[in-house]
């Protein structure tokens, strides 16, 4: 059996649909312990929990502690890779017609093995209708559950769950979607649904909320007088007739009743003054188009106004819009933008959701899963097993539009850690981590996507490298290289698909895709050699540091700091020399770096801070492994130990190309403490911590990190943050504002990027910010 798989409404004809194995849409099925299932009137929208198991690499400390100079340990390796099999939960959410449902129970009864649970969770108005096949099928009692509770609790899960869910939609802009940065609090808002009838719901709290209003003039009404006026049955089809339609012949306006503006009432002349008004006036017949058009605005027009209504009644600014009448439709999501703006004066933006088919199916699942708390956990999209949002646009990509039989799919992830905003953000709800949207910016979008698309073949190589004992690497890596390709050819098409495009995005849907694959850390061996290599020299630089005078002192340390930062494996520029020329190190990067002035120099005033009292704490997310942690970072975060500042370094919880990790840190610290009084001292007097940051990302999103390195920021009086490399730096959180004074530098190793900044390759960033509340203290 082949199922087709892509966009999620309507039906055309199914000749250009993609057709896909059902084990990858139902993926993981075997392992699937809880059901639940959402029927409305044409879709039907199934959720279940699966244990999914896959590969993580591990590193574990080699016994050095009979050993006691490090020359005696130097042909040891540090630490020892091995990579384990771990058990992760994720969710999986599959949407496809009516029409499917007996093929996919047939499906789902076939491969059930290692369920648990007796029951399924049930909503939506077809629940009753499909009751006795689903029981039949599955062996499992149908246990419903009402369908507003199920509603609202799926759409607080992906409000907070997901960073990019809520859109403004933007028809003739150049972007079509406008992603909004989730708001920490998500709650209170207003929730629209527009199925048949409308319901107007107000949300207060997880548990809290009431239905504050409503009509019956809502998406069946459309419908229905939509069929009796253009004899067109389906609700697709209607809406496309409206949307070549011309409302302004069949409506009367403000101008056919005054000649023009209605001045003294502050109405224009294009305004409807009477839906259908010239239908009773005119004798000629009106066109299916027009009708539906006319028809489109009035039902439209009336619930934005009932919508802004209520919102100003309950003082609410946030305004979610859903049901089958939105459900992603441009036409509609025009019409209601349109009709909320006119009436709100631009005060309240029309919201909508990327994943609003599936907030039911969710909030049932939610239900059914009470006793797990899924509540408690941070979840993420997983972008290697979801298919994103598809533009129903008619105008675009027509393989798009053959969207009968189709199948979507959305998978979330529970993350091991809770993820909160570092508390040092100066504006939670106006923080926004990407530095470019490629979705508004075409030229650096085609750039980055070629980018990603040149480097893919490396990436590949260095997968299978990496597991050179395994023969079928080479199977899963061409896998991979299909499934990122085919991520990336998506994006080319409908950059709006995960929400807001990013450099981070991609690079995020790249190590997604690797992990789907099994290649949890293609680069742990190259990260062991360069980590082992870089010990060596520690010393060394060390005591040429601390022969220097103090002036001199502080700009090698920072020199050194950027040099180390030269060391990507990420960056292409660099990795090409890496690979030809093994020897290339510490001295030869400082001799690439640009020479002062830098792109961003704000080094004097930097080192005039250092003149005065010392930081309490510094928070320092770092970077990569081997060079760059150890000859850059480590001397100079022990001339702030010594100067009396605390230290706190932020490293991955997962690998990320060659990022250090949290376990690859712990080892490298303990070993640098045995050789280096200063450290070790810091580390026994919990003067240097070290944390994870919650993320497996080579950039950074400072409003999801860990809990407990927020806990600990704020315990220590953090008054410093220092953000590293091009990732963390450049392409996240360059315009952050921080509460506190903050370090941003890098070596911007891309020289499309360099020259778009004003620079060459390898020029310097070094921003130095300090918030006008921080300047007004000294």
């Amino acid at each position: 059996m082949a199922l087709s798989c892509g966009a999620d409404r309507g039906s055309h004809s199914m000749d250009k649909s993609i057709t896909l194995p059902p084990d990858e849409i139902f993926r993981n099925l075997e392992n699937a312990k809880r059901f639940a299932i959402d029927i409305g009137g044409s879709l039907t929208k199934l959720a279940y929990y699966s244990t999914v198991q896959h590969k993580v690499a591990k590193v574990r400390s080699f016994d050095h502690s009979a050993k006691v100079s490090l020359q005696e340990t130097d042909g040891d390796p540090l630490y020892e890779i091995s990579v384990q099999e771990e058990i992760t939960a994720r969710l999986h959410f599959i949407k496809f017609e009516n029409a499917y449902i007996e093929t996919c129970l047939d499906f789902i009864k076939d491969h059930l093995v290692n369920t648990e649970t007796k029951v399924i969770k049930a909503t939506g108005g077809g629940a009753h209708k499909f009751k006795d096949l689903i029981e039949k099928k599955l062996k499992l009692k149908v246990d419903k559950e009402d369908e507003m509770t199920c509603l609202i609790k799926g759409c607080n899960f992906v409000l907070k769950n997901i960073p990019h869910e809520a859109f403004v939609y933007a028809k003739h802009a150049d972007s079509e979607f406008r992603f909004q940065n989730t708001h920490p609090d998500i709650f209170p808002y207003l929730l629209i649904n527009i199925g048949s009838g409308v319901s107007i719901v107000k949300v207060e709290a997880e548990d809290k909320f009431e239905r504050i209003g409503g009509s019956s003039i809502g998406g069946g009404t459309f419908w229905g007088l939509g069929a009796l006026l253009t004899k067109t049955k389906r609700f697709d089809e209607l809406l496309q007739l409206a949307s070549k339609g011309q409302h302004t012949n069949v409506d009367m306006l403000v101008k056919d009743i005054y000649g023009g503006a209605y001045g003294s009432l502050g109405l224009t002349g294009d305004l409807i003054a009477s839906s259908f008004g010239k239908s009773a006036t005119t004798d000629k017949e009106f066109s299916k188009e027009d009708m539906a058009k006319s028809l489109l605005h009035m039902i439209s027009n009336d619930i934005g106004q009932l919508a802004c209504l209520y919102a100003k009644l309950h003082n609410l600014t946030r305004v979610y819009f859903g049901g089958f009448f939105i459900r992603g439709h441009p036409v509609t999501m025009h019409t209601i933008t349109y009709s909320i703006n006119f009436f709100t004066k631009g005060e309240v933006q029309a919201l909508f959701l990327r994943h609003e088919g599936y907030l039911g199916a969710i909030g049932a699942f939610l239900k059914g899963a009470e006793e797990d708390n899924p509540n408690q956990y941070s979840w993420g999209e997983n972008y290697a097993g979801s298919s994103g949002l598809m533009s129903v646009s008619p105008e675009l990509n027509p393989v798009q539009r053959a969207r009968s039989g189709t199948f979507d799919m959305l998978e979330m992830d529970r993350l091991e850690r809770q993820l909160v905003n570092l508390p040092l953000l100066q504006d939670p709800t106006s923080y926004i981590p990407d530095t470019v949207d490629l979705t508004e910016d075409a030229l650096a979008r085609e750039y980055w996507l070629y980018c990603f698309e040149d480097a893919l073949d490396g990436v590949v190589k260095r997968a299978i490298a990496s597991q050179k004992d395994q023969p079928e690497a080479v199977e899963r890596g061409e896998k991979f290289r299909q499934k990122y390709r085919h991520k990336l050819q998506t994006l080319r098409h409908q950059p709006f698909a995960y929400g807001s495009l990013t450099v981070r995005s991609l690079l995020d849907t790249r190590e997604h895709c690797l992990n789907e694959f099994n290649f949890p850390d293609p680069y742990s061996k190259i990260k062991q050699k360069e980590n082992d290599m870089a010990l060596k020299y520690y010393l060394k630089v060390v005591k040429s540091v601390e022969e220097l005078s103090w002036e001199q002192r502080q700009f090698t340390l920072v020199k050194g700091l950027l040099a180390g930062n030269v060391f990507d494996w990420g960056a292409k520029a660099v990795s090409d020399v890496l690979e030809s020329d093994p020897e290339f190190g510490f001295e030869q990067a400082k001799q690439q770096l640009q020479e002062r002035p830098w792109l961003v120099d704000a080094y004097n005033q930097w080192l005039e801070r250092l003149k005065g009292p010392p930081h309490k704490c510094a928070l320092f997310f770092v970077d990569n492994s081997g060079i760059d942690i150890i000859l850059g970072v480590f001397p100079f975060i022990r001339e702030l130990l010594i100067r009396g500042t605390e230290v706190v370094l932020a490293s991955n919880s997962g690998p990320a190309l060659n990022d250090v990790t949290n376990s690859e840190l712990q080892i490298l610290t303990e070993r640098i403490a045995a050789m280096d009084p200063v450290i070790h001292t810091a580390l026994k007097e919990d003067r240097l911590a070290l944390v994870q940051n919650g993320s497996s990302s080579p950039c950074l999103d400072l409003s999801r990190l860990d809990k407990v390195l927020a806990t600990v920021v704020r315990e220590r009086g953090t008054d410093l943050v220092i953000i590293e490399g091009m990732g963390r730096a450049i392409h996240t959180n360059y315009y952050a504002m921080l509460s506190c004074e903050s370090l941003k530098l890098a070596v911007i190793k891309n020289s499309w990027l360099a020259e778009r900044l004003g620079g060459k390759i390898f020029s310097v960033v070094f921003k130095y910010e300090v918030p006008s509340k921080v300047q007004e203290q000294h």
